[in-house]
């Protein structure tokens, strides 16, 4: 029961940060290994109760998705569900206890992140560059797609200053992209995980539904929080589960 009891409050409050300012991740994966569920496991089963929340959000944003920059969105795709490949292959034969090993280091990675998107972004946003070409537009987006394919944390970030940094200027149509590659990656690594049978299918029920139902609360709930405190009370849980887990 108390373990019910944690993946619900987890997935509520993963879906509802999820809605407000994202994040969601560094709350539902923590939550899963400490019932018992095995690192790599648990990463696996946290990138799909994640994914119908990509989903939705890219729906949300479709009319805004647009092609920027030297890449069209085809190839921005293609690219993205490839590098997702490469990292959920990556985690496949990543073994139990390296990937526990790595677990702090990409929590703190995560954390990191999110702590300083705001700034990211803007100094993206300021930059004086030209949209890179896109051989090296592919490669970052590729990049990016492989962590997202590894880790899941920390992902809608790296995906959004990439963006910047290829030409893209409609912050719309940016976030509908980054959910939409989001859940792109995140559905080929899922089936990845599947077929090898890492995904923890009783907890990732009672998550799902739990972060359905957070999600719909915080979109519902949105104008009465403070986006900004939401930011700090995340980034304050991550920076304590970081410590937590290179203690442990």
């Amino acid at each position: 029961m108390l373990s019910l009891a944690l993946l619900a409050l987890a997935g509520l409050a993963a879906g509802g940060v999820n809605a407000i300012a994202g994040g969601g991740t560094l709350l539902s994966f923590p939550a899963l290994v400490w019932i018992g569920v095995p690192p790599i496991m648990a990463n696996a089963t946290a990138t799909l109760t994640a994914l119908p929340g990509y989903m939705s959000s890219a729906w949300a944003f479709r009319h805004d998705i647009r092609a920027e920059g030297t890449l069209g969105l085809r190839a921005i795709a293609i690219v993205a569900a490839c590098g997702g490949l490469v990292g959920a292959g990556l985690l496949l034969v990543t073994p139990g206890d390296a990937f526990t090993g790595i677990v702090p280091w990409l929590l703190l990675t995560a954390t990191a992140l999110f702590a300083s998107g705001p700034r990211l972004l803007r100094a993206v946003r300021k930059r004086s560059l030209h949209p890179a070409g896109p051989v090296l537009s592919a490669s970052a987006v590729g990049a990016v797609a492989i962590y997202g394919g590894y880790f899941n944390g920390g992902l809608g970030i790296m995906l959004l200053a990439v963006f910047g940094l290829i030409g893209f200027e409609n912050l719309n149509g940016m976030n509908g992209l980054k959910n939409l590659l989001s859940a792109v990656l995140s559905l080929v690594s899922v089936i990845t995980y599947a077929t090898a049978g890492l995904i923890a299918w009783e907890p990732a029920v009672i998550l799902a539904i739990a972060t359905t139902i957070g999600g719909y609360l915080g979109g519902h709930y949105a104008r009465r929080i403070s986006p900004e405190l939401l930011r700090y009370a995340i980034i304050t849980v991550g920076a304590v589960l970081t410590v937590v887990f290179f203690l442990q």
